[in-house]
């Protein structure tokens, strides 16, 4: 497989192509036939937790400076945005329990608790704590895969144009006396 189409921005930035004009402006058309003209709207219940409402204002910014803000991917945003405040609650209650352990492990240490109630609150602990890791990264994936098919990443928004320009249908007159 070759290399992925540039976008038509990047093709004016570096100022030079080989690119026919007319393939060029069938890319740019392609590129803005994605696009609806309307911004992004952040929802009621993105706006409610602060984690969320300030990732989507940093997603937000990032793709009004790529010119992608568009309000075909407010959906996505907002709830990649969702995805990633319910990861940072997760942590914070993964973090939780570490903390509980360190401390049953003080008392342990000070004979606060017998052996048996601190090996059983611990496994207790650990078995929260790989169900808290379950979580966070089934939320992850799902922002990876938010992040992959909704260009989110370089990729992705070069997977969105059409690498090839269609050819007009060839009439006889082309076949006979080629392109004039």
């Amino acid at each position: 497989m070759g290399r992925p189409p540039e976008l038509a921005d990047v093709i004016i930035y570096k100022g030079k192509s080989h690119h026919a004009k007319s393939e060029f402006e069938n890319r740019k058309a392609a590129e803005l036939s994605l696009m609806t003209g309307m911004h992004m709207k952040m929802w009621p219940e993105v706006k409610a937790n602060k984690i969320a409402a300030k990732e989507f204002s940093r997603v937000a910014e990032l793709l009004e400076a790529i010119g992608k803000d568009d309000a075909l991917q407010e959906s996505v945003v907002n709830r990649y945005c969702l995805l990633r405040a319910e990861c940072s609650d997760f942590e914070r209650k993964r973090e939780s329990f570490v903390e509980s352990m360190d401390e049953l492990k003080q008392d342990r240490a000070d004979d606060k608790i017998d052996s048996e109630t601190y090996y059983s609150l611990i496994s207790d602990m650990q078995r929260n704590i790989i169900n808290v890791d379950k979580q966070i990264m089934s939320k992850r994936n799902m922002m990876l895969a938010i992040e992959k098919e909704n260009l989110m990443t370089i990729a992705s928004a070069l997977r969105s144009i059409p690498k090839k320009q269609e050819k007009p249908p060839e009439t006889d007159f082309d076949r006979k006396f080629g392109n004039v």
